[in-house]
């Protein structure tokens, strides 16, 4: 039985202003995120669940309500705090990749670590680990433009896994893919479930949902349902 929360979100509500308006985002939305979950956040677009990435990856701030990470609450540190227990806790994979195009792939997986302040040698040995874990060895002084969208996405994986985070948050990581690209993505952050990582993929294709033990359904900012598949 699952007891470890690793994120708790509680009430939380996001509303912009724009100008004299003001649009909730998200609305009353609480969850929360056990160690070995395998979370999909599905929605379609403008349903608000790229904010909620951002609320539940504690890249943003909610405007009521509160997100614990770490069991900490994340609206009462400081942000060098955050960003630190960030680092450590959260790997990311982006859409867009969001790699550095005047960097290798291998420079590209470094840099978190050296954000981190990992010794540099061993900064590089651990990159070096990852980028072979998602078979990119050969590829590891090629800029991303020499990359295909495929091989980049995989850099991002490598990235994503250095520092040994406990989750993996992954916005729409087969949006940019074909379709044997992106079962290869899906499967491999499912063998990173088994082997005992917490995975959280926000995107708007049903089809994804079949690799999750929970699905968190959201439309016009708020959760619509949870579906909680029985285990086995």
């Amino acid at each position: 039985m699952k007891s470890h929360k690793l994120i708790e979100i509680k009430n939380v509500t996001k509303t912009y202003k724009m100008g004299d308006t003001e649009l909730n985002a998200l609305t009353n939305i609480n969850f929360d995120v056990y160690r070995g979950d395998f979370i999909i956040i599905n929605g379609p677009s403008g349903s608000g669940k790229s904010t909620l990435m951002n609320i539940v990856g504690c890249l943003d701030l909610p405007t009521t309500g509160e997100v614990y990470l770490g069991g900490q609450n994340i609206t009462k540190i400081r942000e060098s705090e955050l960003a630190k227990l960030r680092g450590k806790t959260i790997g990311f994979i982006f859409q867009q990749f969001n790699l550095m195009p005047t960097l290798t792939a291998l420079e590209n997986v470094i840099l978190p670590l050296e954000f981190q302040n990992i010794d540099p040698t061993k900064a590089r040995m651990e990159a070096l680990d990852k980028l072979k874990i998602v078979n990119l060895e050969d590829r590891l002084h090629h800029l991303p433009k020499e990359l295909s969208g495929g091989q980049q996405q995989r850099v991002a994986i490598a990235r994503a896994l250095c520092g040994d985070p406990e989750i993996i948050l992954a916005d729409e990581p087969t949006g940019n893919l074909d379709s044997k690209t992106g079962m290869f993505v899906m499967n491999f952050l499912k063998e990173l479930h088994k082997k005992g990582k917490t995975i959280i993929v926000v995107t708007h294709d049903l089809n994804i949902s079949k690799y999750g033990d929970k699905i968190i359904h959201i439309i016009d900012g708020r959760i619509n349902k949870i579906e909680q598949k029985k285990e086995n």
